[in-house]
């Protein structure tokens, strides 16, 4: 399976770095997990530079797609030819968005009545006609969004239970989670995700 994390210039490293490190705990046969960037090089919201693995494109041919959020999303969301490069489709896909990420989830149409988020991208979504969720992570099917940086291993452990289940996102929580709280984060995580 093709997993691309879209990272664009100054992005929030929480969001890509987290769900790059659990997504590349998974031990699947063909499992690949690649950076998705605009440019061959980007710089994060403070100052670390990181080379592409992949272009956008990329993400079109991926299983699974999760958005990043960062200082620039908005404009990104916004830019039409950017926009362009994308061809998204649930049907085939799992679709993620982490924080301000889930303007892409809007513009897209992929989610665009209920959506997680940061809360400075929430009015945007409000202004626009969007419900914003009390939720950490809110899911209609294929497509996810998540809300707050933390939530970026909610979303990641959606990404896993639903390509290869709930058993091994479980596994890789527990080894990542503070000692003497593992079983409580993998009991936020199932609740999370509505399991």
């Amino acid at each position: 399976m093709k997993v691309a994390i879209i990272t664009l210039q100054e992005f929030n490293e929480l969001d890509s770095f987290i769900a790059s490190a659990l997504l590349n705990r998974v031990r699947v046969e063909g499992w690949q997990v690649q950076l998705c960037c605009p440019d061959p090089q980007v710089t994060s919201m403070n100052g670390v530079k990181i080379e592409a693995q992949q272009p956008i494109e990329y993400a079109n041919e991926a299983d699974i797609v999760l958005f990043g959020s960062g200082m620039k999303t908005a404009d990104y969301a916004a830019d039409e030819a950017f926009l362009a490069r994308l061809n998204l489709d649930p049907a085939r896909q799992i679709i993620g968005s982490q924080c301000s990420g889930a303007l892409f989830l809007h513009k897209l149409g992929l989610l665009k009545t209920t959506l997680s988020t940061d809360t400075m991208t929430a009015p945007k979504l409000a202004a626009k006609g969007a419900e914003i969720s009390d939720k950490a992570l809110y899911v209609e099917g294929n497509v996810a969004s998540a809300g707050g940086c933390l939530s970026s291993y909610y979303l990641a452990a959606w990404a896993i239970t639903k390509a290869v289940g709930w058993e091994a996102a479980a596994d890789i929580v527990h080894y990542i989670a503070p000692i003497g709280e593992k079983d409580h984060y993998v009991a936020l995580t199932k609740q999370a995700l509505e399991l």
